[in-house]
């Protein structure tokens, strides 16, 4: 198998996992501070990356070179999981689903100004089918809406944590320094938990950690396992193989996960209207994907 063949199948797997988070997420969000759920996600998934990266590749010195730029990717991923989790509260899966496909169009644009990756013109055409297909299914299906403008705050919070998600990418490939997945991913694990601690710092405290009910800690134990340690080596992996757009471009398959895991816990299937955009999003995927 080809390093992008590689890098796809990790992409494919990453847009699996990371559907869950959504229907789990806007479960467990009103009842834990976003930042808090945040900070011990990070730990968590921090211990297991670290474990990993000891009995793989090790950690070696060259490794914390310039550690700083674990302080810039784990802020903005620490930026992307509150922000997530603050909207989930008022967003419907399936909508906040639909704004994280949003952010192969800000990727690209982050990867030309950043790595000056240009795009072609059919994957030009395949972020403007995908983004149609977005914004038709977090409108529901309402044109009246979409006229209007009119998109839940939920959305709006959540946009602004796939804009961090966004330059997320591209930073990967900027700030990577020939480190191995595994060892990156846990320098921007250790440098996010101690981003998030401070910053969720009294809403750890005050939470009472032992009346939480039991869906929090199955997000919890969900979200740090397979969304994060997971997710975020899959997507290193990746970045280091592909091009931001197309990384990217697989955040296009998780509304279809995300209703698939709406079905599963609630039976809920939504409007035939609505998966018409999500076929659109779909169809973008393949036009991004075709070489």
């Amino acid at each position: 198998m080809s390093q992008s063949h590689r890098g796809h199948l990790a992409m494919l797997a990453f847009s699996a996992l990371v559907a869950g988070s959504f229907s789990l997420g806007a479960l467990a969000a009103p009842f834990v501070d976003p930042g808090a759920l945040s900070a011990l996600r990070f730990l968590l998934a921090g211990l297991l990356v670290g474990i990993a990266a000891l009995t793989t590749t090790g950690l070696p010195r060259s490794a914390w070179v310039a550690p700083w730029r674990y302080l810039v990717l784990g802020a903005l991923l620490a930026a992307y999981f509150v922000l997530m989790f603050e909207g989930l509260k008022t967003a419907d899966p399936v909508p906040a689903a639909a704004v994280f496909t949003l952010t192969p169009v800000m990727a690209a644009g982050f990867g030309w100004l950043l790595l000056r990756q240009r795009l072609t013109g059919r994957m030009a055409l395949a972020l403007t089918i995908g983004a149609a297909g977005a914004l038709w299914v977090i409108f529901r299906a309402d044109l009246a809406a979409l006229m209007a403008l009119r998109i839940g705050p939920g959305e709006v919070t959540y946009f602004w944590g796939c804009v961090a998600h966004a330059l997320y990418t591209p930073m990967v490939r900027r700030l990577n320094r020939g480190e191995p997945a595994v060892v990156f991913t846990f320098g921007m694990m250790v440098a996010g938990t101690a981003v998030l601690t401070l910053w969720a710092w009294p809403a750890l405290m005050a939470t009472d950690w032992a009346a939480l009910p039991g869906i929090v800690w199955v997000t919890l134990a969900y979200v740090a396992v397979a969304a994060s340690a997971l997710t975020f080596v899959l997507l290193q992996y990746a970045t280091l193989r592909l091009p931001a757009a197309k990384v990217m471009a697989y955040t296009y398959l998780v509304p279809s996960w995300v209703i698939l895991w709406e079905v599963a816990l609630h039976g809920a299937v939504p409007p035939g209207l609505v998966l018409v955009g999500v076929g659109l999003t779909i169809l973008a995927l393949g036009l991004l994907l075709k070489e």
